[in-house]
């Protein structure tokens, strides 16, 4: 599993270099996004856009990365593909999540100040 990391400021845009995120990866990608955040991020958008297909067991990685940023970190997710937003629709997570359509959509509204 691959994960790219940009920092924009205090953003810090993660791009997931995966074409799915499943049961086959969502335990790496969970424990990798923790590093991540316990290393100090605290503004983290997720860029998706290379995720063709994502099950409930990615979806379910995403959640509990989210969880684990807490309320006083900002976490957005940006550039969904046609049916990895199916998914966030179907599940309502669309409204639980800040989804964007770009990363630069994050940095240039500075999520961190919008939070």
């Amino acid at each position: 599993m691959k994960l790219k990391t940009e920092q924009h400021g205090t953003i810090t845009v993660v791009k997931l270099c995966e074409n799915r995120l499943d049961a086959a990866l969502s335990v790496r990608f969970k424990e990798a996004m923790r590093d991540i955040v316990d290393s100090g991020a605290n503004d983290i958008v997720l860029d998706l856009g290379d995720v063709a297909f994502m099950d409930s067991s990615g979806l379910g990685a995403v959640v509990a990365v989210m969880k684990h940023m807490g309320r006083e970190k900002t976490f957005c997710i940006a550039a969904l593909t046609p049916s990895v937003d199916k998914v966030f629709k179907l599940t309502r997570m669309d409204n639980v999540f800040n989804i964007l359509g770009s990363p630069k959509d994050a940095i240039s509204t500075d999520i961190a100040a919008t939070s």
